[in-house]
């Protein structure tokens, strides 16, 4: 099987702890979040909430074209430039900088761009995903920008996209895009096994149980990337669900990866696959191992699922 993907040691960049940089992922968390909810208001409800969801760029994360009337917009986030963009079908844009500002300036920042391009809607502004859940329009508190942190960890979420594009590429059965999901920052991919799950419990912070029962309707495998909240420090995870007798117990690789009995997944972390001689097959083995510990201890029919890549 032909790797198309290889980066060298080089092209992932260290990230700092999280610690370092908490304040700054926090507020970037809530104004994705923003963003995120104009789309899912917006956009076709699509299964699993995959019409609200973000995507990887060249300059950061966009959301894709969004419907509105005759014709359509996107938002993106540069990382590049540090700004957020607004771009409509009909030719017309607007943006501002990306600096240290509150949650509310950026709500209502963006709300304003939108509608001087003649776009109105109106989101649900409280946040997901979090114990405090401040109203976007009132959030004062979360007000950070550091401009290197945002571009590091944007870097690593541009090869980790690559990566996991590659797994992704391996299964035919159904199995989400590679997308970035602003209510838990975290970029994933999912794969589906084809049979039901049985009702999930729910229990998501200011989630409501429905969705999350919507999300897990069907037995999945599923592998992301993010800053590391719980283990302090950028990692990828993989769980399954419903997770099948022995799974936190199955070998699987790298020697740096392990199972986290809170969270109730394997964690590999960032700086593991960072500084390994091959990151990008270092993080294949990673996905694929936890992917078969799943798929073997619950008796997928993989020969159905799975298929070879061609050499080039």
């Amino acid at each position: 099987m032909t790797m198309k993907h290889i980066a060298g040691p080089n092209d992932w960049p260290r990230l700092p702890l999280l610690e370092g940089w908490q304040d700054t992922c926090t507020t970037l968390n809530m104004w994705a979040q923003v963003v995120g909810k104009i789309r899912l208001t917006l956009s076709p409800d699509i299964n699993h909430s995959w019409g609200s969801t973000l995507y990887v760029t060249t300059h950061g994360l966009t959301t894709s074209p969004i419907p509105y009337g005759m014709f359509t917009f996107a938002i993106d986030f540069d990382f590049i430039s540090h700004a957020l963009c607004i771009t409509t079908s009909q030719g017309n844009d607007r943006s501002f900088a990306l600096e240290p500002m509150s949650v509310a300036n950026f709500y209502r920042k963006t709300m304003q761009a939108l509608a001087e391009l003649g776009i109105e809607v109106r989101i649900f502004t409280r946040p997901v995903e979090v114990e405090v859940a401040i109203p976007f329009e009132k959030d004062e508190q979360h007000a950070s920008y550091d401009a290197n942190a945002a571009s590091l960890f944007w870097h690593a979420l541009v090869q980790t996209d690559c990566v996991f594009k590659e797994f992704r590429a391996r299964f035919t059965g159904k199995v989400s895009p590679v997308h970035f999901f602003w209510g838990g920052i975290d970029l994933a991919v999912t794969r589906f096994s084809g049979r039901t799950a049985p009702k999930h419990p729910g229990g998501f912070p200011n989630v409501a149980d429905r969705i999350t029962q919507e999300a897990y309707s069907h037995e999945v495998s599923s592998a992301g990337f993010w800053p590391g909240t719980g283990v302090g420090e950028a990692a990828f995870y993989s769980y399954a669900y419903p997770s099948p007798p022995g799974f936190s117990d199955y070998p699987v690789q790298p020697e740096a990866a392990y199972f986290h009995d809170k969270l109730g997944e394997f964690i590999l972390p960032y700086e593991a696959v960072r500084t390994a001689a091959n990151p990008s097959q270092t993080l294949l083995s990673f996905l694929q191992t936890t992917y078969e510990a799943a798929a073997t201890l619950a008796h997928w029919d993989r020969s159905a699922l799975e298929r070879e890549i061609a050499s080039a």
